[in-house]
């Protein structure tokens, strides 16, 4: 884990549409877990989908790194929001 000075802020929004791909996402959350601070899960079941808010305290790298592989997975679509301040 980084320098914390070297730190970013980030809400990454994500949409599952196909819900086969939930033990995937979840691998990968686990993966980058030391860095999320914070998650929620909203399932949508009318709609038959799930839409998650994550919350990360990383380096830029790791934070495009876990946005860019949810977001090769099939029915998965991704977004991230960071924070203006650096450290």
């Amino acid at each position: 884990m980084c320098n914390a000075t070297d730190n970013r802020i980030a809400l990454v929004g994500i949409i599952v549409e196909n819900t086969n791909q939930t033990e995937a996402l979840n691998a990968l959350l686990s993966e980058y877990g030391d860095y999320i601070i914070g998650r929620m899960g909203l399932p949508y079941r009318n709609r038959n989908m799930n839409i998650i808010s994550v919350v990360m305290d990383a380096p830029n790298d790791q934070i495009s790194a876990l946005s860019g592989k949810l977001g090769m997975l099939d029915g998965v679509s991704v977004k991230t929001v960071y924070s203006r301040v650096e450290g």
